[in-house]
């Protein structure tokens, strides 16, 4: 759904390049971070990436979701953008979180993993015109597939549902049946039906391995597994309408049933407060606003947007802050939701998401053919709008104030991943 957001175009192209030139960097975050900020394009190969923070742990996730809300959106990237990310991909195929030197070749110490490799998949599919990197992805992502027939985060590590989630929508988005993908005889979707957990006791949950190997009901694996159960990628549309979820038993559910499992637990998680809660280093509990924006295109996909508007309005309300503080990561998650759910991102609890996304990086090229015919019936309507508010003394003031609000969402100070980049737990 492409609907622009009631403001001019001059004043869209002015944040874009204004923001872009006047956000200023900041310092690098030694955590898996992102920030709103414009990269400098000097040095250490940002040249093109989104946000200026330390990428070393999420440099090709952070930039594929950049990519694949803007697309969401009907904005064309930047060539350089688009460049950025298809010379982070080794000769095998395969993606790390970032490499500072493109031009050196991978090898046995490039810290390789299937989440980068997969996202980026589904961005430059999305983005059209790179097919052989797509496909030599592909067939890196297919060799490294375990005997269960999941992925791990990194070639060879245990089966987990984030990692298979990611994979399989990968496989989804490039039109590959993710069931025709076996190893062993096992198929993606077995080992995600067995990371799905009983009703009794983890509420149909999909879990995440503790410590000792053993799946904990996790709201993050849960939010991917829904959506991995479904057959669906990072970007989602609202699934058929259906009742309430309720997590019914059973020893060997369907994918569906797994998934609408799945939904009636993120429900119950979000049921009281409309939004997820994490705790970093024994600290307090605080709002997740990124894994909260994940439940939100789970529940959209498998029960209508309907389902997530509690978590939707919530997010609208109060997400604002957390993505400029936080950056192109964040400021995508909540593009991705509001696509989901068929909301304008554009207009996001009165924050022009793409605006403040596109701001943190290399200008776009444009919009898409549909997006700009629609921008010509908008830009009309803001025509006859400043020509009444003329009429009746407005000085139009209203637009600058608006590039300018933007411009402030442009600025950021960096966050720890809330997402499945940071998902190697101990």
């Amino acid at each position: 759904m492409n609907v622009r957001r009631r403001s001019s175009a001059a004043a869209l192209a002015a944040i874009a390049v204004i923001g872009a030139a006047a956000a200023p960097a900041v310092a690098a975050d030694p955590s898996p971070s992102t920030s709103s900020s414009a990269p400098s394009g000097k040095s250490g190969g940002t040249d093109g990436l989104y946000g200026s923070a330390d990428p070393q742990y999420d440099g090709v996730w952070r930039q594929s979701l950049a990519l694949l809300a803007q697309d969401t959106a009907g904005v064309i990237p930047s060539s350089s953008a688009v460049k950025w990310l298809t010379d982070q991909q080794c000769d095998n195929g395969a993606f790390a979180p970032f490499r500072a030197d493109p031009a050196k070749a991978c090898d046995a110490k490039t810290m390789v993993d299937t989440n980068s490799t997969a996202a980026a998949v589904q961005a430059l599919w999305a983005v059209g015109g790179h097919g052989d990197a797509v496909e030599e992805a592909l067939g890196w992502l297919k060799s490294v597939q375990n005997a269960d027939g999941g992925w791990g985060y990194t070639p060879g590590s245990p089966s987990e549902a984030n990692s298979t989630s990611v994979v399989i929508g990968a496989l989804a988005a490039t039109e590959t049946d993710p069931g025709t993908v076996k190893k062993g005889g096992k198929s993606p979707y077995d080992a995600l039906l067995a990371a799905a957990l009983p009703c009794a006791g983890d509420g149909g949950a999909f879990g995440y391995p503790d410590q000792d190997g053993k799946p904990v009901a996790n709201a993050d694996a849960t939010a991917a597994g829904v959506l991995g159960a479904l057959g669906k990628g990072l970007v989602a549309e609202a699934g058929e309408k259906t009742a309430d979820a309720t997590c019914t038993a059973s020893d060997e559910p369907t994918r569906e049933q797994a998934a609408a499992n799945g939904a009636a637990y993120l429900a119950g998680a979000l049921a009281k407060d409309g939004h997820l809660t994490s705790a970093l280093g024994g600290s307090a509990e605080q709002p997740d606003y990124g894994n909260t924006a994940d439940a939100v295109v789970a529940l959209a996909a498998q029960g209508g947007k309907d389902k997530a508007a509690k978590p939707l309005a919530w997010l609208e309300k109060n997400a604002a802050k957390w993505a400029g503080e936080s950056g192109p990561a964040a400021y995508a998650q909540l593009i991705l939701a509001a696509h989901a759910t068929g909301t304008d991102p554009r207009d996001f609890g009165g924050t022009d998401l793409v605006a403040a996304l596109n701001a943190t990086g290399p200008a776009p090229q444009g919009v898409s053919a549909e997006d700009s015919a629609t921008a010509s019936d908008e830009d009309g309507k803001d025509q006859k709008d400043q020509n009444d508010q003329q009429e009746d003394g407005d000085s139009g003031f209203g637009v600058w104030w608006f590039v300018g609000v933007c411009l402030v969402f442009g600025i950021g100070i960096g966050f720890l991943l809330s997402g499945r980049t940071k998902k190697q737990q101990p």
